[in-house]
């Protein structure tokens, strides 16, 4: 009954305001997994400027496996690393 009679009853309140498609609710929050990407796009006020800095932090994951591994040298070569280890 509640389905087909009162489909809003289990509803949030927040969910029958009018839309208001030039600002983003407050109460909105992305998954973890889209923050970075949610807090760029908010943060730069052109879209297009936003689009370009959402594509170059994605850009920027894709070259880590290039970047050089001298640093990884284990802790051998740190005695002071090996102590407090």
């Amino acid at each position: 009954m509640v389905v087909f009679f009162v489909p809003d009853v289990f509803g949030r309140p927040e969910n029958f305001i009018p839309a208001n498609p030039y600002k983003t609710p407050v109460h909105i929050q992305p998954e973890w997994y889209f923050l970075f990407a949610y807090t760029i796009l908010r943060r730069v006020p052109n879209k297009g400027g936003g689009v370009v800095a959402l594509a170059g932090s994605v850009f920027i994951l894709y070259l880590l496996p290039f970047r050089p591994k001298t640093f990884h040298i284990g802790l051998a070569f740190y005695p002071v690393s090996q102590i407090l280890f």
